[in-house]
């Protein structure tokens, strides 16, 4: 537990203004354990990127009957296992901290490190290749998945607004990262096996829209100088090249002969874009960091202010009780009691009393709660999404890619927004 933490809560508060100042240092200490999650999801952010990649090399070495990639893929895996050995312990920090954090990032916890566990095996059967490339690729997407799931839920548990706002644009990017990593080794077999094959068409047409799903919701949130970079990688010529031969797998229908030759092209231009994003990824990752030690520092400097104030007021008591006062006025209506809200005149000023002080802080915690509304607004909508894709799933006996062009269909159909649609179906609870 954070040793601050176990001072704030081991102190017994004697007046009015110590709980002031204690609300204050509160606030401090969530803030200092959302730095401290800032990092653990920047380490989780690189953990996938290096998956990723190892995930391709390994592919390439399966395919290969262990002839190519074998160099780049042990290499791959030592920077894959150092990350590893920093998330874990990362990881068993924030499992101590249990004071702080909920049950479903604590279980969360709790399965990426068994994740991590099953690694080592994974590689063993990888160098022995005893793994086909599809049973290599999706133990490699199952870890990836219980990392982004993690992500998502420190998002989810965030108490700042522009912490969670950071926080969603980098789950989304990661998302729609691991949405691309999948697509490019999708899409390698296409073109690999010289052959369109029909389910892993519909799977390739699936991840292309569930990337621009997640990429949207990412740019939503993100400053200009991300909307910058992403501008420059959509006009780059590997972004082009992309899109061309997306379109000649969109348009050949199954069993229709591919060109093998297309699979390097195919899986550069993937590559490139990729690497481009993790550029961007990595960039926000600072941004977080930097944006956690910004409201530290303004955090503790309110709190310094707060500590001069009322030490200064009870040096020199007000010649009116204002705090008792305003019990007794009669014109201030009783369900407003409690929402000290200042006149507009001293709105911009400094805190000049108890009261103000008071009014000061319910306004900052009243504008952060309706900024944080808006902010997990996109999570809401996801989990929404993500439960009745699992309905249609268990109900129907679809795939995950079929179950959601189903739902996509139908609000399309309806001329309803997806999250739209996925409530009605969830409220309705019948089939369509």
């Amino acid at each position: 537990m954070n040793p601050q933490n176990t001072t704030i809560r081991n102190t017994v508060p004697s007046s009015v203004s110590d709980i002031v100042l204690l609300a204050k240092r509160l606030e401090i200490d969530e803030l200092k354990h959302l730095q401290s999650r800032a990092h653990l999801v920047g380490v989780i952010s690189h953990m996938v990127h290096a998956l990723q990649a190892e995930r391709g090399a390994s592919s390439i070495y399966i395919a290969s009957d262990g002839k190519r990639f074998e160099e780049t893929r042990l290499k791959l895996v030592g920077e894959s296992e150092s990350v590893q050995r920093l998330l874990r312990d990362l990881i068993l920090e924030e499992s101590c901290a249990s004071a702080s954090s909920n049950a479903r990032i604590v279980a969360l916890l709790a399965w990426v490190l068994l994740g991590l566990d099953a690694l080592s095996d994974l590689r063993a059967r990888i160098t022995s290749l005893r793994l086909s490339g599809s049973e290599s690729v999706a133990a490699f997407s199952r870890i990836i998945a219980g990392l982004i799931a993690l992500i998502f839920e420190v998002a989810d548990a965030s108490v700042d607004p522009d912490i969670s706002r950071l926080l969603v644009s980098l789950f989304n990017l990661v998302e729609g990262k691991e949405f691309a990593g999948q697509e490019r080794a999708v899409g390698a077999l296409h073109f690999g096996a010289g052959r369109c094959d029909g389910p892993l068409k519909e799977r390739l047409l699936y991840l292309i829209d569930a990337q621009a799903r997640s990429f949207e919701v990412f740019l939503q949130f993100a400053d200009a100088s991300l909307h910058r970079k992403w501008a420059v990688m959509e006009n780059e010529d590997y972004t082009a090249e992309l899109l061309r031969l997306r379109e000649l797998l969109r348009a050949a229908p199954p069993g229709a002969v591919l060109d093998p030759a297309l699979s390097d092209p195919w899986f550069a231009c993937c590559s490139n874009r990729i690497t481009a994003i993790w550029s961007i990824q990595r960039d926000l990752v600072e941004a977080l960091q930097q944006h956690c030690a910004t409201l530290i520092a303004k955090a503790e400097e309110a709190l310094l202010d707060s500590e001069g104030l009322l030490r200064s007021l009870r040096e020199a008591q007000p010649p009116r009780a204002d705090a008792v006062d305003r019990f007794f006025d009669p014109h201030l209506a009783v369900e407003q009691s409690l929402s000290f809200a200042a006149a507009a005149p001293e709105s911009s000023q400094r805190p000049r009393s108890l009261i103000e002080l008071l009014q000061a802080q319910s306004r900052h915690l009243a504008d952060m709660e309706a900024e944080l509304t808006s902010a997990k607004r996109a999570l809401a909508e996801r989990k929404v999404i993500e439960r009745a894709k699992g309905v249609i799933m268990v109900r129907f006996g679809l795939s995950e890619d079929e179950a959601y062009t189903r739902m996509r269909k139908a609000s399309m159909d309806r001329n309803m927004r997806l999250v739209d649609m996925a409530e009605f179906l969830l409220a309705k609870a019948i089939p369509f």
